[in-house]
């Protein structure tokens, strides 16, 4: 789901730094993020995301600039007088303390009765499934489960921003999958802005409607999952999101329509304008392109667009899909293929010979 452009702002980083003595953690972070928005901040450890993160919760003063939380300076505002909660990476469930302590553990100087406060945690606790747990001990709780405790902590006290440092790292990636579909359908219902600081590609890609990239301490491309994913705005943007392709090539020509290019292995073509990523000169020139948008073509198929020969050099198969390393006639590297598996599809060995289909609308050119 992407959220309406016109949708309001609920946080706003104007030019934002932050400095551990001589060490710049962020550097000019200038960005908004929208009301009741599923946003990510994805990178490398080190690059500053959960920074960013424990700025807006209060647990980290800024060295110079401004964040504003549903349109409020935060400037000298401390973490318990903001509208957000945390779920951090390692849940800080009170293992002494029952589910229903737990979820109920930041009501304890709410002004509600006892029976409010009983009534706000059963709600809370049917909002992440985890209706008829209140009595169990905490410390009885799988991976998962107090997980969602840790949410329904968090949601009890119905802040304006949720933020969630790494919260499914810890689980096993059948779980992680599971409680991302979860987080997504969660968040739509209670339909406030969630911020998640993950270094998982697949899962801010899953789970987003825009997505920080971030290096170094900086912005390199916020943008729609789809959008980063088909056009990154560099080279290292393309590297960090998914498998990118990379061939070296050679700009023949250009106007302001269409640009026409040279790479071996794919001989000369000619991509639009838009399809170019970064500025002249940035990087050595490239086509970038994903896995997925090369097909091998079997017995008499024929390609929609372009085809080329190549050889195969390495087969992983992996049940549902088999990933190749091809390299094209003529090409200085080997590029990755994937296909998926269907019944009557063989697989491959290394060294066969293969027509493989391109399209010139699938590649990134890179300058």
């Amino acid at each position: 789901m992407t959220l309406p452009a016109e949708q309001p702002t609920m946080i706003e980083f104007k030019d934002v730094h932050k400095y551990y003595g001589d060490y710049h953690a962020l550097r000019g972070i200038t960005a908004t993020i929208r009301a009741g928005e599923f946003f990510s901040l994805l990178g490398p450890s080190g690059c500053g995301k959960t920074t960013l993160l424990r700025t807006i919760a209060g647990f980290e003063d800024i060295s110079s600039g401004v964040v504003m939380i549903d349109a409020k300076d935060m400037a000298g505002v401390p973490a318990n007088q903001r509208p957000t909660n945390m779920v951090f990476q390692s849940y800080a469930i009170f293992p002494h303390l029952t589910v229903a302590e737990n979820v109920g553990f930041g009501l304890r100087k709410d002004p509600r009765t006892k029976e409010e406060k009983a009534k706000a945690v059963s709600e809370a606790l049917e909002m992440v499934g985890l209706t008829g747990f209140g009595a169990r001990a905490a410390h009885a709780l799988s991976g998962g489960q107090r997980q969602r405790v840790a949410l329904a902590r968090a949601l009890i006290l119905k802040p304006k921003v949720l933020l969630l440092d790494e919260p499914l790292s810890a689980l096993d990636k059948k779980m992680r999958e599971q409680m991302q579909v979860e987080l997504i359908k969660l968040q739509r219902q209670v339909g406030i802005t969630f911020i998640l600081v993950t270094h998982d590609q697949e899962e801010a890609l899953v789970m987003s409607d825009r997505i920080a990239v971030m290096f170094d301490g900086e912005i390199a491309q916020l943008d729609d999952p789809e959008t980063l994913y088909r056009k990154p705005a560099n080279r290292r943007v393309a590297n960090f999101i998914g498998t990118m392709n990379f061939l070296p090539a050679k700009i023949v020509s250009e106007t302001s329509q269409s640009i026409q290019v040279e790479a071996a292995g794919f001989g000369s073509f000619t991509v639009a304008a838009d399809q170019a990523s970064g500025k002249k000169g940035d990087e050595e020139t490239a086509v970038g392109f994903r896995p997925e948008t090369l097909t091998i073509l079997f017995d008499d198929q024929k390609a929609s667009d372009r085809e080329a020969m190549a050889t195969v050099e390495e087969v992983v198969y992996y049940g549902d899909m088999t990933y190749y390393d091809i390299r094209l006639d003529g090409a200085p590297v080997a590029m990755r293929l994937s296909m998926r598996n269907v019944p009557g599809r063989p697989v491959l060995d290394i060294g066969a010979r293969a027509r493989v289909a391109w399209s010139t609308a699938a590649l990134v050119l890179f300058r």
